[in-house]
């Protein structure tokens, strides 16, 4: 099955990635800048290093659950859209409107308006430019991978590879310094925190919250699963052996930060990573890691923009989006219109400083729409089971089971801590649902 964009054009995409490029979007998807510098707030809500080891390590299989229920999404409809797709065929139009409204809204413009500042941001650091160039380096970042991406998902994906390897490279840099150069003691890091030994299991429910975030975004690849060639092996394996290398990427650099900074200065860190590698390196060493999470932003934005121009096209197509976003360049084969229009609504957010206070609110609906989507999976094995899939989740119900109960333990806990981004965040999603009504009715048929 090829996904097939046919508003007055017979243009369709075309399958040219690779198991290879694919596991990279998985991988460059996933490795932002969150685990460059959030692992401070994890360990302040645990009470020792391999607590903290421990939450990491069960925060990467949970994703992983997710990833593989994800993998036979993508086999059972290897085609643009991703979850657009799912909820559409599962539950209607109305939720997968609502999807895409958030998703174009708030949640992948959001993040790719917050990401693009953090790489300026960083990149200012890296080469000692002074922090007014944050927004110009922001905007800048977006309008070129919005051209790259403009020329073929070939350009993209040619783009990512080399900025995920660079990444990794980054990553391998910090988990050499801090486990073998900084001098520290990580079997001493591993043991109990005294300054944080009156901590409660809510504490550790705490402290996966910002764990599960930092795993966010391995369904991107599923958005462009209409241009993965041999989808049906490529595309579990790209999840698949993309998830376990960011739970060893994740784990080994928090192994670095224990042995470098200890448990309770990792606790008190307001950069870890630039503390690491300054410990060994001085500022160099602080700037070289600078680089290397401006590199990582930088490729986070080009994932991003390329799925969520892929879902808004398929909306178009489907009468729930302008039409003109339906359509693909006829050389390139590339939504080349929504993807101008996903960066656009992020630059204006970028210039606005409104992103932010969105990310907040968009949270809780980033992770309903992995449970939402997951949740099909029950009705494809129901109402479609006589349809032959290559792969199949193991351990079907369990799984996706464990997944959806955890996703709405989370959201029950954020409920419970942040009430008022969590009421936000329903009321972005609820006022979809007369945009979705006044949109049937006024959209041309």
């Amino acid at each position: 099955m090829q996904a097939q964009a046919e508003v007055g054009q017979d243009v369709g995409y075309v399958r040219r990635l690779g198991a290879w490029s694919a596991a990279m979007m998985v991988v460059g998807g996933v490795i932002g800048g969150g685990i460059f510098l959030n692992p401070a707030t994890i360990a302040q809500r645990t009470g020792s290093g391999w607590t903290l080891l421990a939450a990491w390590v069960a925060g990467g299989l949970l994703t992983l659950a997710g990833a593989l229920c994800y993998a036979e999404l993508g086999v059972r409809r290897p085609q643009a859209g991703g979850s657009y797709v799912y909820l559409r065929e599962a539950f209607g139009s109305l939720a997968a409107f609502l999807f895409g409204w958030t998703m174009l809204l708030v949640n992948y413009s959001g993040s790719i308006a917050s990401v693009s500042i953090i790489f300026g941001r960083y990149a200012c650091i890296g080469f000692g430019l002074p922090l007014t160039w944050v927004k110009p380096l922001a905007v800048g970042a977006m309008v070129f991978l919005t051209g790259v991406n403009w020329f073929g998902i070939r350009a993209g994906a040619f783009t990512q590879n080399l900025l995920t390897v660079l990444k990794l490279l980054a990553v391998a840099a910090l988990v050499v310094t801090g486990v073998f150069l900084a001098g520290g003691d990580l079997p001493a890091a591993l043991g109990p925190d005294p300054a944080r030994t009156d901590l409660s299991t809510w504490a550790f429910a705490g402290a996966l919250l910002p764990v599960l975030f930092t795993y966010g975004g391995f369904s991107y690849v599923n958005t462009v699963a209409g241009e993965v060639r041999d989808p049906q092996r490529a595309i579990p394996r790209a999840l698949g052996l993309g998830m376990l290398l960011v739970m060893v990427c994740y784990v080994l650099a928090n192994l670095a930060y224990l042995a470098a900074l200890g448990h309770d200065g990792l606790a008190h860190s307001a950069a870890p990573a630039a503390e690491v590698m300054s410990r060994v390196f001085g500022d160099n060493g602080a700037r070289a890691i600078a680089l290397g999470i401006a590199v990582s932003t930088f490729g986070y934005c080009n994932i991003a923009l390329i799925g969520s121009a892929r879902v808004l096209q398929v909306m178009g197509e489907d009468g729930l989006f302008f039409r003109f976003a339906a359509k693909l360049h006829p050389r390139w084969r590339t939504p080349n219109l929504a993807l101008a229009l996903v960066a656009a609504w992020a630059v204006t957010l970028a210039l606005s400083g409104t992103f932010e206070q969105l990310l907040d609110y968009s949270t809780i609906g980033d992770w309903l729409g992995y449970a939402a989507a997951i949740a099909t999976l029950f009705w494809y094995r129901r109402m479609r089971a006589d349809e032959a899939a290559a792969y199949r989740t193991p351990l079907h119900p369990l799984l996706p089971l464990v997944f959806v109960a955890t996703v709405a333990a989370v959201v029950a806990v954020m409920v419970f801590t942040t009430p008022r981004n969590a009421g936000m965040c329903m009321l972005i999603i609820g006022a979809g649902v007369p945009v979705y009504g006044l949109w049937r009715r006024l959209a041309p048929r």
